[in-house]
């Protein structure tokens, strides 16, 4: 059996009315601009599901088995995370359609819109959870596309044994440097394959740095053009790269995100209780400790704490 993951250290409290009451602990890890690491904490070697983190590099692997879309906001959601906003979903209906696939060949669950006001009006127009507006149907899309891209059949496109599934895992493999540890069943039902940490900046240093009109260069230019369809409108991935020029971010499930900034270097953190609301004080420190600085920083130092209705406390980093 390989290298397991054994836990990181503490990167961050929760404090409400002065008083400490709870305690997030994770890994993180910063690499400078010439992949050399220059900060970290916790277990940063030992492989760990990224999750969604890891959607970057498969889109990459997309586009190197066929896959070729004529406008780059469609590659931004065929990375995405999506909210479930309505320029999502027309997006994503508009793909469909385009190449004669029904939304029934989706195999991601059905389920509501992420987005509060999203969701709320599907429900109030009488909707009920359907696969096109599950966060990660851009991804499923672009798979579909990619099959009929390349001659391989859709049926069964989630198979960790499927010709698509294996040239995304030689994508995630060849920029993270390491071979994939381990494969699971991701929460949309994709196979979500591990990495460490390290590898996982690594990638997305790799995709920052990659030439112009390149496979990774074009994914992480198409993020980075288009945040808002990554997540979706004020999301922590819109809000960073919208606020750091050059930065390229992508979150993921279980407290992973990950980011880097061209000539600059790449940082990937990983809260171990799954605390989505740990992760970006942690990357404000850790982008911090690369000379990275922005308005938008400041305002994602601390993740706010209500009572009553009044902020009362934070998630404040401790690393």
């Amino acid at each position: 059996m390989g290298k397991t993951y054994q836990g990181g250290e503490l990167l961050a409290e929760v404090v409400r009315s002065g008083f400490v009451e709870g305690l997030h602990r994770g890994s993180v890890v910063v690499l400078d601009a010439t992949g050399t690491r220059v900060a970290s904490a916790g277990d940063v070697e030992a492989p760990i599901f990224p999750r969604s983190s890891n959607k970057p590099m498969q889109a990459v692997g997309m586009l190197r088995a066929g896959l070729r879309l004529t406008d780059p906001a469609d590659l931004a959601l065929a990375a995405a995370s999506h909210f479930g906003q309505d320029f999502h979903i027309s997006r994503v209906r508009a793909l469909l359609r385009s190449a004669g696939v029904d939304e029934s060949a989706l195999r991601c669950p059905p389920d509501l819109p992420l987005d509060e006001a999203a969701r709320a009006e599907v429900l109030r127009a009488g909707g009920r959870a359907e696969r096109v507006y599950m966060n990660c149907s851009g991804k499923h899309t672009g798979m579909l596309l990619t099959c009929l891209a390349a001659g391989w059949a859709t049926e069964g496109y989630l198979d960790p044994e499927h010709p698509l599934q294996e040239r995304l895992r030689d994508a995630v493999e060849s920029f993270a440097g390491e071979p994939v540890a381990a494969t699971g069943v991701d929460g949309c039902g994709a196979p979500v394959l591990a990495i460490s940490l390290t590898g996982l900046a690594r990638a997305f240093l790799a995709l920052v740095e990659a030439p112009v009109g390149s496979a990774e260069r074009s994914v992480a230019d198409a993020m980075r053009a288009y945040p808002e369809l990554v997540s979706g409108t004020g999301q922590d991935d819109d809000r960073l790269m919208k606020g750091v020029p050059g930065l390229l971010s992508k979150g993921g499930a279980e407290g992973v995100h990950a980011l880097a900034v061209p000539g600059v270097g790449a940082v990937a953190v990983k809260i171990d209780d799954g605390g989505m609301r740990a992760r970006m004080p942690i990357v404000v420190s850790a982008l911090r400790r690369l000379g990275v600085e922005a308005p938008v920083l400041s305002e994602l130092t601390e993740f706010q704490l209500l009572g009553g209705g009044e902020p009362v406390g934070a998630v404040r980093a401790t690393w």
